[in-house]
């Protein structure tokens, strides 16, 4: 039995990357309303939203799209479009919510955990651009913040030179308003220090407290409580587009790791 899903579109085969008619009816209600004036849309969201999970699984070029896709132009237009509007975050959000009420979580995580991922550039692409001493990549840094179980709170992608302290702040600043219940944020050593933990309280309020988690030995072993961003790390790098970082703009990269957040909780939701 064909283990691919449905497709909107009966003329053409489906892909691995297409949504099922499940989970296209939890994401259609969030796809922004038209205007109710001027000219009727014509384009099809599901299969602009098929084109845009195909390029980031497979990590073909925009140009490569297969033909009986809509046309590249149109579906990297709304990929800008809705990053410009901040659409892709609140997708995402509101799956994310939609997912820890399934779980039996409240919508806010009393706990969150951040990390750092160096990752290679094809080239030097745009003005943000580093080298990271410490792993020896030229490229840039994804800053992320999850819950407890490993769901993004909030992402911001720098220069691999860039500090993972300040990234961290910065990223817990912009998420503040999903951490509401905050109580303790989880870190490795690189995040030690008194001034970290206490940025962190300024921003996200006194009561909120940094825990450190420390080895215990040179040797490989799995880190409680740390283990749990590092598999959301390896959630992305499923993604081929996301294997290293092929956008021009840090803005775009974020959007792509939103994106791939989005398929992953929708199978989650659809199942």
């Amino acid at each position: 039995m064909s283990r691919l899903p449905e497709i909107a579109n009966p003329k053409r085969k489906a892909y691995p990357s297409d949504m099922s008619d499940a989970e296209w009816s939890v994401l259609q209600p969030l796809i922004p309303a038209g205007k109710g004036f001027g000219r009727p849309r014509e384009v099809d969201f599901r299969e602009i939203l098929n084109a845009i999970f195909y390029v980031q699984r497979t990590g073909c070029q925009w140009e490569m799209l297969p033909h009986d896709l809509p046309p590249y132009t149109t579906v990297y237009f709304y990929f800008c479009k809705w990053h410009r509007k901040g659409i892709w975050q609140q997708m995402h959000d509101q799956l994310r919510a939609d997912l820890r009420q399934k779980m039996g979580r409240t919508i806010d995580s009393s706990v969150a955990i951040a990390d750092s991922q160096s990752v290679k550039t094809t080239e030097k692409r745009g003005g943000i651009y580093g080298f990271d001493g410490g792993k020896k990549v030229k490229g840039r840094k994804r800053h992320l913040v999850v819950d407890s179980q490993g769901l993004l709170i909030g992402v911001l992608v720098t220069e691999a030179n860039a500090s993972e302290r300040l990234g961290a702040v910065v990223t817990l600043d912009e998420a503040s308003d999903k951490l509401s219940r905050l109580e303790v944020v989880w870190v490795d050593q690189g995040y030690s220090g008194k001034k970290f933990a206490h940025a962190v309280q300024q921003v996200c309020g006194e009561p909120v407290r940094v825990e450190v988690i420390k080895r215990t030995s040179k040797s490989f072993e799995i880190l409680p409580k740390r283990w749990i961003v590092e598999r959301t790390f390896g959630w992305l790098n499923r993604y081929r587009r996301l294997s290293k970082d092929y956008e021009l703009y840090c803005e775009m990269s974020e959007a792509m790791i939103y994106g791939a957040m989005i398929q992953l909780m929708l199978k989650r939701l659809a199942a």
